[in-house]
């Protein structure tokens, strides 16, 4: 089961900042790893731990060819944090979750299944749906 990752932003004292497609924030503690595996000591000893991104795909973060750490391990050993978007997925995620098509979430909101700023809102050109009006509407997760 991968726990695809839409963003990660670093932190202070080299943690992480991990957000994931199914509407969860994790914090994750690179400190470890400097003892457990060599390769990361790089990241303390220069400012490269900043360059951190997401690599293609939302399977895992990347700093360079050398350092990545996967989905997996990101959600398995960081710590969930509440913030206020916690909840709230974008469309395409819930999409692919759920095993849907856009189109049906739009139908939904056009047939007042869903409710626009209750259950749906739109962000600019994003719409995002709650993972509540979700599970409510269509059951549990599909795609896991």
């Amino acid at each position: 089961m991968f726990h695809k990752i839409k963003n990660v932003s670093p932190l202070p004292e080299y943690k992480l900042s991990v957000q994931f497609a199914e509407g969860v924030t994790k914090i994750y503690d690179v400190k470890p790893l400097f003892q457990k595996l060599p390769v990361f000591k790089i990241l303390e000893s220069n400012n490269d731990f900043n360059d951190v991104y997401v690599d293609v795909g939302g399977y895992g973060i990347i700093w360079n060819d050398e350092l990545d750490l996967s989905c997996d391990e990101l959600w398995e050993n960081g710590e969930e944090v509440e913030t206020p978007f916690d909840g709230l997925i974008a469309f395409s995620d819930a999409t692919e979750l759920w095993g849907l098509n856009e189109s049906t979430l739009r139908k939904a909101i056009s047939y007042g299944k869903l409710i626009n700023g209750v259950d749906v809102c739109k962000f600019g050109k994003q719409w995002v749906i709650s993972i509540e009006a979700m599970k409510r509407e269509y059951g549990n997760i599909t795609n896991r």
